[in-house]
């Protein structure tokens, strides 16, 4: 979970830098000068002034993935996507890329076509509730530069996952 807070704060820094103002709250209870406690109506202000807000600390309870509580908060907060910054690999693929140089790559895929096919995008908690909340999902290649801006913009080798 700690990690969790420090690669959001990296991330943090990478928007401000960029000229965007950027919070950071979490699930754990944490130093308030590191990050703010998450309280949903606090994220939606800051939202609705145009300001980013990474959540961090994951649910903050142990069993549950990363991937899990980014669907948990983006279903709170109504999100239309989640963006998905993988490590070294730039969507989804019928079997891994990494194993398999053969691996044919999604542009676009739907949950159930996942949950099918039994695809290692997102444990199954955060694709079902991703699904059932209708949030789009976009999944790419985090180390590419300035990838997450080339994901919003759609100019980024990606995988689209819809309901």
């Amino acid at each position: 979970m700690l990690a969790t807070e420090m690669n959001a704060l990296a991330l943090q820094s990478g928007f401000e830098k960029a000229g965007l103002k950027a919070r950071v709250q979490s699930s754990i209870n944490i130093d308030q000068k590191v990050a703010e406690n998450y309280i949903n109506e606090k994220t939606l202000k800051y939202l609705n002034n145009g300001e980013v807000v990474i959540f961090a600390g994951g649910t903050g309870r142990p069993y549950f993935t990363t991937d899990t509580a980014a669907t948990l908060f983006a279903a709170e907060i109504k999100a239309e996507v989640i963006l998905m910054g993988k490590n070294k690999v730039d969507g989804v693929y019928d079997s891994d890329p990494k194993k398999n140089e053969n691996a044919k790559h999604f542009s676009k895929i739907t949950y159930d076509q996942i949950l099918e096919k039994k695809l290692q995008v997102m444990d199954l908690t955060a694709t079902s509730m991703a699904r059932d909340n209708n949030i789009n999902l976009i999944v790419f290649n985090l180390l590419e530069d300035n990838s997450i801006i080339k994901a919003l913009e759609g100019k980024i080798t990606h995988t689209e996952v819809t309901r």
